[in-house]
């Protein structure tokens, strides 16, 4: 049987740009990203403490020590600068290997840096 578990997770960065106009996504500082374990393109749900807002999207590579968190496209609705979101992935595996494996969280502090 396989079950979908927490792979990873940024808890608590703070969006610090929404670009309405650009293709769709979630732009992550590719420290966050590799701290995470997370790649670009990788499915992730968003979760807005301010506003509860939960999306479902996927990552684009932000650049590296910018503290980047920008909501693309349509998710440019759900959010806005300042707002505190929680980042998670899931991973799809066998229910044994889930009772072991444990997941990658990161606690961003001022300006998403790690």
């Amino acid at each position: 049987m396989q079950i979908e578990i927490l792979k990873s997770k940024i808890h608590r960065a703070v969006i610090t740009e929404a670009n309405l106009n650009y293709v769709g996504s979630l732009t992550i500082d590719e420290d966050l990203m590799e701290a995470a374990n997370m790649i670009e393109n990788e499915k992730i749900q968003v979760v807005n403490a301010n506003n509860g807002e939960r999306i479902e999207t996927y990552i684009i590579k932000g650049k590296r020590g910018s503290g980047v968190i920008c909501l693309n496209g349509p998710a440019a609705r759900r959010g806005a600068v300042g707002d505190v979101v929680v980042i998670i992935s899931y991973a799809s595996m066998d229910f044994e290997e889930a009772k072991t494996f444990k997941p990658t969280v990161v606690f961003p502090k001022e300006g998403n840096r790690l």
